[in-house]
């Protein structure tokens, strides 16, 4: 599977962004799907994971819980991190990641997905 990321730039506080996540010549829902973020001089995070699994379930952090959205659009193969109250502690650059549908997401393995190149998230007024 390969995976193409977009969507970054450059927004205000309190400004919103979509990032995207196509999936390349494999079907969306074959993956368990997670959105990833790395601040500079920062651990890499998982801000949300969409499994489905057990009927599906998606998981945000605590730390953009109620602002961040994750979608997919199983007929165009991509998913979407749809970020709204954006702060500037959001900055970073931000990695779609995907292993197959039958991990959940409490099994994703980083070292087993496949990644996304990153796209940058700059929140600054």
């Amino acid at each position: 599977v390969q995976l193409q990321a977009s969507g970054g730039g450059l927004v205000q506080p309190g400004g919103s962004l979509r990032l995207s996540c196509a999936v390349l010549k494999f079907v969306l829902d074959d993956y368990t799907i997670a959105w990833f973020r790395q601040a500079p001089g920062k651990e890499r995070e998982r801000v949300s994971c969409s499994t489905l699994v057990a009927g599906g379930e998606t998981y945000y952090s605590n730390s953009v819980k109620g602002r961040f959205t994750l979608s997919r659009d199983s007929a165009q193969h991509t998913a979407y991190l749809q970020m709204n109250g954006l702060k500037p502690e959001d900055t970073a650059v931000y990695y779609c990641a995907a292993i197959p549908r039958y991990y959940h997401c409490s099994e994703f393995s980083e070292d087993k997905a496949t990644w996304g190149r990153g796209t940058l998230v700059t929140v600054s007024s």
